[in-house]
Protein backbone atom coordinates (compact mmCIF):
# COMPACT_ATOMS: atom_id res chain seq x y z
CA UNK A 1 0.00 0.00 0.00
CA UNK A 2 1.09 3.57 -0.41
CA UNK A 3 -1.03 5.84 1.31
CA UNK A 4 -1.97 9.56 3.15
CA UNK A 5 -4.04 10.18 5.56
CA UNK A 6 -5.60 13.09 7.25
CA UNK A 7 -8.14 14.24 10.47
CA UNK A 8 -9.48 17.24 11.10
CA UNK A 9 -11.63 18.29 14.50
CA UNK A 10 -13.80 20.27 11.90
CA UNK A 11 -15.49 23.94 12.50
CA UNK A 12 -17.63 23.28 14.98
CA UNK A 13 -16.63 20.56 17.56
CA UNK A 14 -14.45 21.02 20.81
CA UNK A 15 -12.58 17.52 19.94
CA UNK A 16 -11.89 14.91 17.57
CA UNK A 17 -13.31 11.69 17.92
CA UNK A 18 -11.50 10.22 14.70
CA UNK A 19 -8.70 7.74 14.81
CA UNK A 20 -7.25 6.33 11.83
CA UNK A 21 -3.79 4.43 11.55
CA UNK A 22 -2.43 3.39 7.47
CA UNK A 23 0.70 1.24 6.39
CA UNK A 24 1.92 -0.80 4.21
CA UNK A 25 -0.64 -3.43 4.91
CA UNK A 26 -3.36 -2.15 7.08
CA UNK A 27 -5.62 0.96 6.88
CA UNK A 28 -7.96 1.64 9.88
CA UNK A 29 -10.45 3.99 10.32
CA UNK A 30 -12.84 4.39 13.25
CA UNK A 31 -15.32 7.38 14.46
CA UNK A 32 -16.02 7.38 17.93
CA UNK A 33 -19.54 8.25 19.48
CA UNK A 34 -20.69 9.38 22.62
CA UNK A 35 -19.94 12.84 22.74
CA UNK A 36 -18.08 13.63 26.76
CA UNK A 37 -18.57 9.92 27.38
CA UNK A 38 -15.44 8.73 25.24
CA UNK A 39 -15.61 8.71 21.98
CA UNK A 40 -11.93 9.69 21.79
CA UNK A 41 -11.16 6.96 23.56
CA UNK A 42 -13.24 4.06 21.77
CA UNK A 43 -11.50 5.18 18.60
CA UNK A 44 -8.05 5.68 20.18
CA UNK A 45 -8.27 1.97 21.80
CA UNK A 46 -9.79 0.10 18.65
CA UNK A 47 -7.13 1.65 16.72
CA UNK A 48 -4.08 1.05 18.44
CA UNK A 49 -5.26 -2.53 19.33
CA UNK A 50 -5.14 -3.33 15.54
CA UNK A 51 -1.88 -1.41 14.39
CA UNK A 52 0.28 -4.93 15.16
CA UNK A 53 -1.77 -6.52 12.13
CA UNK A 54 0.26 -4.25 10.10
CA UNK A 55 2.39 -7.14 8.44
CA UNK A 56 1.90 -9.49 5.35
CA UNK A 57 3.09 -12.98 7.20
CA UNK A 58 -0.26 -14.20 7.43
CA UNK A 59 -0.87 -18.55 7.22
CA UNK A 60 -3.93 -18.71 4.77
CA UNK A 61 -6.06 -16.84 8.02
CA UNK A 62 -5.74 -12.92 7.65
CA UNK A 63 -9.61 -12.92 7.17
CA UNK A 64 -9.95 -14.21 10.42
CA UNK A 65 -7.37 -12.70 12.28
CA UNK A 66 -8.65 -9.78 11.29
CA UNK A 67 -12.51 -10.55 11.90
CA UNK A 68 -11.51 -11.85 15.80
CA UNK A 69 -8.77 -8.52 16.81
CA UNK A 70 -12.32 -5.86 16.01
CA UNK A 71 -13.66 -8.80 18.32
CA UNK A 72 -10.86 -8.61 20.82
CA UNK A 73 -11.27 -4.27 20.56
CA UNK A 74 -14.88 -4.65 21.22
CA UNK A 75 -14.45 -6.46 24.51
CA UNK A 76 -11.63 -4.39 25.37
CA UNK A 77 -14.48 -1.46 25.19
CA UNK A 78 -16.56 -3.05 27.55
CA UNK A 79 -13.77 -3.82 30.14
CA UNK A 80 -12.94 0.15 29.63
CA UNK A 81 -16.71 0.84 30.32
CA UNK A 82 -16.43 -1.49 33.14
CA UNK A 83 -13.58 -0.03 34.49
CA UNK A 84 -14.35 3.56 34.72
CA UNK A 85 -18.04 4.28 34.82
CA UNK A 86 -17.74 7.50 32.62
CA UNK A 87 -17.35 5.71 29.70
CA UNK A 88 -20.76 4.40 29.54
CA UNK A 89 -22.54 4.54 26.27
CA UNK A 90 -18.91 4.84 24.35
CA UNK A 91 -18.64 3.01 20.87
CA UNK A 92 -17.38 3.87 17.95
CA UNK A 93 -17.43 2.41 14.02
CA UNK A 94 -14.77 0.05 12.35
CA UNK A 95 -13.72 0.45 8.22
CA UNK A 96 -10.57 -1.63 7.99
CA UNK A 97 -8.73 -3.01 4.87
CA UNK A 98 -5.65 -5.63 5.55
CA UNK A 99 -3.16 -6.33 2.33
CA UNK A 100 -2.20 -10.28 2.58
CA UNK A 101 -1.47 -13.09 0.83
CA UNK A 102 -2.19 -11.33 -2.22
CA UNK A 103 -5.95 -10.62 -1.31
CA UNK A 104 -7.29 -7.54 0.30
CA UNK A 105 -9.79 -8.76 3.62
CA UNK A 106 -11.93 -6.44 4.46
CA UNK A 107 -13.96 -5.67 7.94
CA UNK A 108 -16.73 -3.07 8.35
CA UNK A 109 -19.06 -1.79 10.71
CA UNK A 110 -21.37 1.12 11.28
CA UNK A 111 -21.51 4.59 8.98
CA UNK A 112 -17.78 5.09 8.53
CA UNK A 113 -16.93 4.04 4.08
CA UNK A 114 -14.79 2.50 2.18
CA UNK A 115 -14.96 2.91 -1.49
CA UNK A 116 -12.96 1.30 -4.66
CA UNK A 117 -11.57 3.55 -7.41
CA UNK A 118 -10.42 0.41 -10.18
CA UNK A 119 -10.05 1.78 -13.37
CA UNK A 120 -13.12 3.76 -14.83
CA UNK A 121 -15.65 2.44 -12.19
CA UNK A 122 -15.70 4.02 -8.08
CA UNK A 123 -18.25 2.42 -6.24
CA UNK A 124 -18.67 2.45 -2.08
CA UNK A 125 -17.71 -1.17 -1.06
CA UNK A 126 -19.21 -0.82 2.32
CA UNK A 127 -22.88 -0.20 3.81
CA UNK A 128 -23.86 2.25 6.18
CA UNK A 129 -25.44 0.55 9.33
CA UNK A 130 -27.77 2.96 9.97
CA UNK A 131 -31.59 3.16 10.78
CA UNK A 132 -32.33 5.26 7.31
CA UNK A 133 -30.06 3.03 5.33
CA UNK A 134 -32.45 0.05 6.62
CA UNK A 135 -35.11 2.09 5.44
CA UNK A 136 -33.64 2.51 2.04
CA UNK A 137 -33.23 -1.22 1.69
CA UNK A 138 -36.70 -2.00 2.52
CA UNK A 139 -37.63 0.58 0.13
CA UNK A 140 -39.47 2.65 2.66
CA UNK A 141 -37.00 5.62 1.83
CA UNK A 142 -35.42 7.20 -1.15
CA UNK A 143 -31.88 8.05 -0.61
CA UNK A 144 -32.06 11.21 -1.52
CA UNK A 145 -34.37 11.71 1.27
CA UNK A 146 -31.38 10.07 3.61
CA UNK A 147 -29.68 13.24 4.43
CA UNK A 148 -32.94 15.00 5.34
CA UNK A 149 -34.48 12.29 7.84
CA UNK A 150 -34.68 12.93 10.75
CA UNK A 151 -32.77 9.47 12.39
CA UNK A 152 -30.23 9.85 9.80
CA UNK A 153 -27.19 9.61 12.56
CA UNK A 154 -29.34 6.46 14.29
CA UNK A 155 -26.80 3.72 13.93
CA UNK A 156 -28.38 0.01 13.96
CA UNK A 157 -24.64 -1.85 14.71
CA UNK A 158 -21.55 -0.56 16.17
CA UNK A 159 -18.84 -1.16 18.66
CA UNK A 160 -18.89 -0.56 21.94
CA UNK A 161 -20.84 -0.20 25.36
CA UNK A 162 -22.98 -3.19 24.07
CA UNK A 163 -24.26 -6.43 25.32
CA UNK A 164 -24.44 -8.59 21.93
CA UNK A 165 -21.54 -9.56 19.61
CA UNK A 166 -20.91 -7.26 17.35
CA UNK A 167 -22.08 -8.07 13.61
CA UNK A 168 -18.93 -7.28 11.26
CA UNK A 169 -19.59 -7.08 7.23
CA UNK A 170 -16.49 -9.44 6.73
CA UNK A 171 -15.60 -10.01 2.68
CA UNK A 172 -12.07 -11.34 0.83
CA UNK A 173 -11.53 -9.23 -2.50
CA UNK A 174 -9.06 -9.34 -5.02
CA UNK A 175 -6.48 -7.12 -5.37
CA UNK A 176 -4.98 -5.33 -8.50
CA UNK A 177 -2.32 -2.53 -8.86
CA UNK A 178 -3.70 0.32 -9.51
CA UNK A 179 -6.58 -0.12 -7.39
CA UNK A 180 -7.35 3.35 -5.06
CA UNK A 181 -9.56 3.17 -1.98
CA UNK A 182 -10.86 5.92 0.49
CA UNK A 183 -11.85 5.32 3.61
CA UNK A 184 -13.43 8.29 5.90
CA UNK A 185 -15.42 8.56 8.76
CA UNK A 186 -19.00 10.18 7.95
CA UNK A 187 -17.85 13.58 8.41
CA UNK A 188 -17.02 13.50 4.38
CA UNK A 189 -20.68 13.04 3.70
CA UNK A 190 -20.94 16.71 3.45
CA UNK A 191 -19.15 16.68 0.42
CA UNK A 192 -21.37 15.76 -2.25
CA UNK A 193 -20.81 12.77 -3.69
CA UNK A 194 -19.90 13.37 -7.41
CA UNK A 195 -16.97 15.98 -5.69
CA UNK A 196 -15.73 13.26 -3.87
CA UNK A 197 -15.42 10.98 -6.94
CA UNK A 198 -14.17 13.74 -8.90
CA UNK A 199 -11.28 14.54 -6.25
CA UNK A 200 -10.68 10.80 -6.12
CA UNK A 201 -10.25 9.98 -9.84
CA UNK A 202 -8.28 13.71 -10.78
CA UNK A 203 -5.94 13.86 -8.29
CA UNK A 204 -2.80 11.69 -8.69
CA UNK A 205 -0.84 12.67 -5.07
CA UNK A 206 -2.40 10.90 -2.88
CA UNK A 207 -1.39 13.77 -0.08
CA UNK A 208 -2.88 16.20 -2.01
CA UNK A 209 -5.81 13.95 -2.25
CA UNK A 210 -6.61 13.66 1.39
CA UNK A 211 -5.84 17.80 1.99
CA UNK A 212 -8.30 18.40 -0.92
CA UNK A 213 -11.24 16.02 0.36
CA UNK A 214 -10.67 17.54 4.05
CA UNK A 215 -10.72 20.90 2.87
CA UNK A 216 -13.45 20.65 1.11
CA UNK A 217 -15.31 19.22 3.97
CA UNK A 218 -14.10 22.59 6.17
CA UNK A 219 -15.39 25.07 2.89
CA UNK A 220 -18.93 22.92 3.34
CA UNK A 221 -18.93 24.14 7.20
CA UNK A 222 -18.00 20.46 8.89
CA UNK A 223 -19.81 20.26 11.76
CA UNK A 224 -18.59 17.44 12.48
CA UNK A 225 -15.08 15.39 12.56
CA UNK A 226 -13.52 14.10 9.33
CA UNK A 227 -10.76 11.63 8.35
CA UNK A 228 -9.74 10.91 5.47
CA UNK A 229 -7.75 7.80 4.20
CA UNK A 230 -6.48 7.22 0.62
CA UNK A 231 -4.89 3.92 -0.42
CA UNK A 232 -2.95 2.51 -3.53
CA UNK A 233 -1.90 -0.95 -3.99
CA UNK A 234 0.98 -1.04 -6.20
CA UNK A 235 3.69 -3.62 -6.72
CA UNK A 236 6.85 -3.60 -4.05
CA UNK A 237 9.85 -2.42 -4.88
CA UNK A 238 13.31 -2.90 -3.24
CA UNK A 239 12.98 0.56 -2.39
CA UNK A 240 9.55 -0.02 -0.38
CA UNK A 241 11.48 -2.64 1.60
CA UNK A 242 14.51 -0.06 2.75
CA UNK A 243 11.97 3.11 3.63
CA UNK A 244 12.99 4.08 6.82
CA UNK A 245 10.24 4.20 9.41
CA UNK A 246 8.69 7.00 10.88
CA UNK A 247 8.80 7.68 14.58
CA UNK A 248 5.81 8.92 16.40
CA UNK A 249 7.90 9.78 19.73
CA UNK A 250 11.22 8.75 19.92
CA UNK A 251 12.37 6.77 22.62
CA UNK A 252 13.50 9.18 25.72
CA UNK A 253 16.50 6.94 26.86
CA UNK A 254 18.97 4.63 25.65
CA UNK A 255 16.82 1.54 26.46
CA UNK A 256 13.02 1.59 26.24
CA UNK A 257 11.10 -0.08 28.57
CA UNK A 258 11.45 -3.73 27.13
CA UNK A 259 14.92 -3.69 27.64
CA UNK A 260 14.93 -2.65 31.30
CA UNK A 261 12.37 -5.34 32.03
CA UNK A 262 15.14 -7.86 30.48
CA UNK A 263 17.74 -6.80 32.11
CA UNK A 264 16.37 -6.75 35.54
CA UNK A 265 15.18 -10.11 35.44
CA UNK A 266 18.38 -11.74 34.12
CA UNK A 267 20.69 -9.50 36.38
CA UNK A 268 18.81 -8.94 39.63
CA UNK A 269 21.39 -9.08 41.77
CA UNK A 270 23.41 -6.41 39.65
CA UNK A 271 23.31 -2.70 42.13
CA UNK A 272 23.65 -0.57 39.33
CA UNK A 273 20.82 -2.51 36.65
CA UNK A 274 18.49 -2.53 39.44
CA UNK A 275 18.94 1.59 40.39
CA UNK A 276 18.41 2.01 36.37
CA UNK A 277 15.45 -0.15 36.54
CA UNK A 278 13.81 2.07 39.85
CA UNK A 279 14.42 5.33 37.81
CA UNK A 280 12.85 4.45 35.14
CA UNK A 281 9.86 3.46 37.44
CA UNK A 282 10.23 6.33 39.53
CA UNK A 283 9.87 8.49 36.20
CA UNK A 284 7.03 6.48 35.04
CA UNK A 285 5.19 7.41 38.54
CA UNK A 286 5.40 10.92 38.14
CA UNK A 287 3.45 10.55 34.39
CA UNK A 288 -0.18 11.33 34.21
CA UNK A 289 -2.44 8.90 32.71
CA UNK A 290 -6.51 9.28 31.69
CA UNK A 291 -7.03 5.39 31.42
CA UNK A 292 -4.95 3.08 33.78
CA UNK A 293 -4.00 -0.21 32.76
CA UNK A 294 -2.04 -2.27 30.03
CA UNK A 295 -2.74 -4.76 27.50
CA UNK A 296 -1.24 -8.13 28.13
CA UNK A 297 -0.14 -8.77 24.38
CA UNK A 298 1.69 -5.64 24.47
CA UNK A 299 3.70 -6.58 26.99
CA UNK A 300 4.21 -9.98 25.67
CA UNK A 301 5.54 -8.34 22.93
CA UNK A 302 7.60 -6.06 24.74
CA UNK A 303 9.18 -8.89 26.84
CA UNK A 304 8.28 -12.51 25.55
CA UNK A 305 10.35 -13.77 28.14
CA UNK A 306 8.58 -12.05 30.95
CA UNK A 307 6.46 -14.88 31.78
CA UNK A 308 9.28 -17.63 32.30
CA UNK A 309 11.29 -15.14 34.14
CA UNK A 310 8.78 -14.51 36.34
CA UNK A 311 8.02 -17.90 37.39
CA UNK A 312 8.78 -18.96 41.15
CA UNK A 313 9.23 -15.44 41.87
CA UNK A 314 6.54 -13.81 44.40
CA UNK A 315 4.71 -10.51 42.93
CA UNK A 316 4.91 -8.16 45.23
CA UNK A 317 1.27 -7.08 47.15
CA UNK A 318 1.03 -4.36 45.36
CA UNK A 319 2.22 -2.23 41.87
CA UNK A 320 1.69 1.04 40.99
CA UNK A 321 -0.98 0.95 38.64
CA UNK A 322 -0.35 3.62 36.11
CA UNK A 323 2.90 1.34 35.43
CA UNK A 324 1.10 -1.02 32.99
CA UNK A 325 0.23 1.88 30.91
CA UNK A 326 3.47 3.35 30.80
CA UNK A 327 4.90 0.35 29.56
CA UNK A 328 2.43 0.17 27.07
CA UNK A 329 2.91 3.33 25.62
CA UNK A 330 6.75 2.33 25.63
CA UNK A 331 5.85 -0.70 23.86
CA UNK A 332 3.47 1.15 21.47
CA UNK A 333 6.25 3.65 20.58
CA UNK A 334 8.38 0.29 19.73
CA UNK A 335 5.81 -0.68 17.77
CA UNK A 336 4.77 1.99 15.87
CA UNK A 337 8.35 3.05 14.95
CA UNK A 338 9.14 -0.19 13.52
CA UNK A 339 7.87 0.37 10.33
CA UNK A 340 6.43 3.35 7.76
CA UNK A 341 3.03 4.54 8.85
CA UNK A 342 0.83 7.32 9.57
CA UNK A 343 -1.27 7.51 12.74
CA UNK A 344 -3.94 10.76 12.90
CA UNK A 345 -6.86 12.03 15.51
CA UNK A 346 -7.66 11.10 18.80
CA UNK A 347 -5.08 7.58 18.23
CA UNK A 348 -2.55 10.07 17.19
CA UNK A 349 -3.15 12.54 20.58
CA UNK A 350 -3.05 9.00 22.58
CA UNK A 351 0.31 7.94 21.35
CA UNK A 352 1.88 11.41 22.02
CA UNK A 353 0.55 12.05 25.76
CA UNK A 354 1.15 8.60 26.97
CA UNK A 355 -2.23 7.73 27.98
CA UNK A 356 -2.92 4.30 26.24
CA UNK A 357 -6.60 3.37 26.71
CA UNK A 358 -5.94 -0.11 28.17
CA UNK A 359 -7.22 -2.40 30.51
CA UNK A 360 -4.98 -3.36 34.28
CA UNK A 361 -4.82 -6.67 35.65
CA UNK A 362 -3.86 -8.69 32.61
CA UNK A 363 -1.56 -11.42 33.47
CA UNK A 364 1.30 -10.84 31.48
CA UNK A 365 0.97 -7.55 31.64
CA UNK A 366 0.81 -7.57 35.17
CA UNK A 367 4.37 -9.43 35.29
CA UNK A 368 6.11 -7.41 33.12
CA UNK A 369 4.83 -4.60 35.08
CA UNK A 370 6.69 -6.28 38.06
CA UNK A 371 9.86 -7.14 36.64
CA UNK A 372 10.12 -3.04 36.24
CA UNK A 373 9.53 -2.49 39.77
CA UNK A 374 10.82 -5.40 41.46
CA UNK A 375 13.05 -4.23 44.38
CA UNK A 376 15.64 -6.25 46.92
CA UNK A 377 13.82 -6.82 49.79
CA UNK A 378 15.16 -4.83 52.41
CA UNK A 379 17.90 -6.25 54.82
CA UNK A 380 16.75 -6.54 58.51
CA UNK A 381 18.69 -4.46 60.75
CA UNK A 382 18.77 -3.76 64.46
CA UNK A 383 16.03 -1.43 64.58
CA UNK A 384 13.29 -3.85 63.56
CA UNK A 385 14.03 -5.78 66.98
CA UNK A 386 12.94 -3.15 68.66
CA UNK A 387 9.69 -2.97 70.39
CA UNK A 388 7.53 0.05 69.64
CA UNK A 389 6.44 1.66 72.74
CA UNK A 390 2.54 1.43 73.27
CA UNK A 391 0.79 4.86 72.88
CA UNK A 392 -1.30 6.33 75.21
CA UNK A 393 -5.10 4.95 74.87
CA UNK A 394 -6.47 8.48 74.96
CA UNK A 395 -4.52 9.25 71.81
CA UNK A 396 -6.08 5.81 70.31
CA UNK A 397 -9.69 6.93 71.06
CA UNK A 398 -8.93 10.28 69.63
CA UNK A 399 -7.50 9.23 66.43
CA UNK A 400 -10.39 6.98 65.81
CA UNK A 401 -12.89 9.47 66.92
CA UNK A 402 -11.51 11.82 64.26
CA UNK A 403 -11.19 8.81 61.59
CA UNK A 404 -15.19 8.10 62.26
CA UNK A 405 -16.26 12.03 62.27
CA UNK A 406 -14.23 11.82 58.72
CA UNK A 407 -16.05 8.96 57.20
CA UNK A 408 -19.79 10.48 58.67
CA UNK A 409 -19.17 13.76 56.59
CA UNK A 410 -17.46 12.42 53.62
CA UNK A 411 -20.61 9.88 53.61
CA UNK A 412 -22.73 12.82 54.50
CA UNK A 413 -21.36 14.92 51.24
CA UNK A 414 -20.88 12.12 49.22
CA UNK A 415 -24.82 11.56 49.21
CA UNK A 416 -25.34 15.50 48.99
CA UNK A 417 -24.00 15.47 45.00
CA UNK A 418 -25.76 12.43 44.55
CA UNK A 419 -28.93 14.44 45.22
CA UNK A 420 -27.55 16.50 42.53
CA UNK A 421 -27.24 14.71 39.76
CA UNK A 422 -29.97 13.58 37.25
CA UNK A 423 -29.65 10.42 34.37
CA UNK A 424 -32.26 8.88 32.41
CA UNK A 425 -33.71 5.34 32.41
CA UNK A 426 -36.33 2.62 32.49
CA UNK A 427 -39.52 2.83 34.77
CA UNK A 428 -42.52 0.80 33.44
CA UNK A 429 -41.41 0.04 30.37
CA UNK A 430 -41.02 3.89 29.52
CA UNK A 431 -38.48 6.04 29.56
CA UNK A 432 -38.06 7.89 32.74
CA UNK A 433 -35.85 10.92 34.51
CA UNK A 434 -34.37 9.85 37.95
CA UNK A 435 -32.66 12.28 40.62
CA UNK A 436 -29.62 11.14 41.61
CA UNK A 437 -27.22 8.37 40.23
CA UNK A 438 -28.34 4.88 39.31
CA UNK A 439 -26.56 3.11 42.45
CA UNK A 440 -27.24 1.79 45.98
CA UNK A 441 -25.16 1.68 49.02
CA UNK A 442 -26.04 -0.86 50.42
CA UNK A 443 -29.89 -0.83 51.83
CA UNK A 444 -29.86 3.27 50.43
CA UNK A 445 -31.04 3.69 46.74
CA UNK A 446 -29.13 7.09 45.78
CA UNK A 447 -32.41 8.02 43.41
CA UNK A 448 -35.54 8.80 43.25
CA UNK A 449 -38.27 8.54 40.37
CA UNK A 450 -38.29 12.38 39.35
CA UNK A 451 -40.71 11.63 36.03
CA UNK A 452 -42.51 9.53 33.74
CA UNK A 453 -42.41 10.28 30.11
CA UNK A 454 -44.68 8.73 27.50
CA UNK A 455 -41.86 7.58 25.30
CA UNK A 456 -42.63 3.91 25.16
CA UNK A 457 -39.34 1.85 25.06
CA UNK A 458 -40.25 -0.01 22.70
CA UNK A 459 -40.07 2.71 19.95
CA UNK A 460 -36.91 3.13 20.23
CA UNK A 461 -34.11 1.56 17.92
CA UNK A 462 -32.79 -1.04 19.68
CA UNK A 463 -29.34 0.86 20.75
CA UNK A 464 -30.65 3.22 22.11
CA UNK A 465 -32.81 0.89 24.36
CA UNK A 466 -30.14 -0.52 25.84
CA UNK A 467 -28.13 3.17 26.44
CA UNK A 468 -31.20 3.52 28.31
CA UNK A 469 -31.55 0.41 30.51
CA UNK A 470 -28.00 1.00 31.39
CA UNK A 471 -29.07 4.93 32.40
CA UNK A 472 -27.72 8.02 30.47
CA UNK A 473 -26.06 10.40 33.01
CA UNK A 474 -26.91 13.99 32.60
CA UNK A 475 -25.35 17.16 34.10
CA UNK A 476 -28.52 18.84 35.61
CA UNK A 477 -32.63 18.79 35.36
CA UNK A 478 -32.89 20.68 32.09
CA UNK A 479 -29.64 18.16 30.35
CA UNK A 480 -31.68 15.29 31.00
CA UNK A 481 -34.89 16.64 29.77
CA UNK A 482 -32.69 17.38 26.50
CA UNK A 483 -31.80 13.49 26.62
CA UNK A 484 -35.50 13.08 26.81
CA UNK A 485 -36.25 15.41 23.99
CA UNK A 486 -34.12 13.61 21.30
CA UNK A 487 -34.84 10.45 22.11
CA UNK A 488 -38.60 11.81 21.31
CA UNK A 489 -37.31 13.62 18.15
CA UNK A 490 -34.76 11.44 16.61
CA UNK A 491 -34.39 8.15 18.64
CA UNK A 492 -31.03 9.41 19.76
CA UNK A 493 -29.66 9.44 23.80
CA UNK A 494 -26.71 11.67 22.35
CA UNK A 495 -26.56 14.94 24.18
CA UNK A 496 -24.47 16.18 21.55
CA UNK A 497 -27.42 15.81 19.51
CA UNK A 498 -29.09 19.15 18.26
CA UNK A 499 -33.14 18.93 17.79
CA UNK A 500 -33.46 17.99 14.36
CA UNK A 501 -35.40 20.00 11.68
CA UNK A 502 -38.25 18.75 9.88
CA UNK A 503 -38.11 17.39 6.75
CA UNK A 504 -38.54 19.84 3.98
CA UNK A 505 -41.30 19.61 1.78
CA UNK A 506 -41.24 18.90 -1.67
CA UNK A 507 -40.32 22.10 -3.66
CA UNK A 508 -39.23 23.98 -0.75
CA UNK A 509 -35.51 25.06 -0.01
CA UNK A 510 -34.33 23.60 3.65
CA UNK A 511 -33.46 27.34 6.06
CA UNK A 512 -29.62 27.78 6.41
CA UNK A 513 -28.07 26.76 9.62
CA UNK A 514 -27.26 30.43 10.20
CA UNK A 515 -30.83 31.08 10.92
CA UNK A 516 -31.81 33.79 13.70
CA UNK A 517 -30.98 32.39 16.86
CA UNK A 518 -33.60 30.50 19.02
CA UNK A 519 -35.06 32.29 21.69
CA UNK A 520 -33.51 32.42 25.40
CA UNK A 521 -34.95 29.76 27.68
CA UNK A 522 -38.87 31.25 29.94
CA UNK A 523 -37.64 32.19 33.01
CA UNK A 524 -40.66 31.21 34.60
CA UNK A 525 -40.35 27.46 32.91
CA UNK A 526 -41.00 24.79 36.15
CA UNK A 527 -38.80 21.63 36.46
CA UNK A 528 -40.74 18.62 35.97
CA UNK A 529 -42.96 17.13 38.75
CA UNK A 530 -41.18 15.08 40.87
CA UNK A 531 -43.98 12.77 40.83
CA UNK A 532 -43.82 9.25 38.85
CA UNK A 533 -46.85 11.05 36.35
CA UNK A 534 -45.90 11.46 32.42
CA UNK A 535 -43.72 14.66 32.63
CA UNK A 536 -45.05 17.70 30.36
CA UNK A 537 -43.64 17.54 26.11
CA UNK A 538 -40.19 19.37 26.54
CA UNK A 539 -39.92 21.72 23.50
CA UNK A 540 -36.20 22.60 21.87
CA UNK A 541 -36.51 25.98 22.42
CA UNK A 542 -36.73 25.51 26.08
CA UNK A 543 -33.85 23.00 26.52
CA UNK A 544 -31.91 25.31 24.69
Amino acid sequence: MRYAARSDVGRIRSKNDDSAYVGRHLAVVADGMGGHAGGDVASAATVLDMIHLDRGDYDGDAGTVLADEIQTANSLLSELVHQNPKLAGMGTTVTALLLAEGKLHFAHIGDSRAYRLRGDEFKQVSVDHTFVQRLIDEGRLRPEEAETHPHKNVLMRVLGDVDASPELDLDTLDVRPGDRWLLCSDGLNYVAGHAVERTVRETKDLRECVETLVDLTLEAGSPDNVTVVMVEIVEETPDDVSTAAVDVIPSTGGATAATAAAAAAAESKDKDKDKDVEASASKSENKNAEVHGNRGKDAEAADPSASSANTGTAEPASTDPHLGEHLSAEVLREELSSRPHELVGAAAAAAESGSIPTIAGRTVARRAATLLTHKAEPQASDEDALVPLRPRRWVTWSIAAAVLLVLTVGLWLGYAWTQTRYYVGEFDSRVAIYNGVSQRLGPIQLSSLEAVTDIRMDSLPPFSQQRVRQTVPANDLYDAQRIVKNLELTGSTSPEDECPSPSPSPGTTPPPESAAPAPAPDASATPASPSPSPSPTVTCEAVR
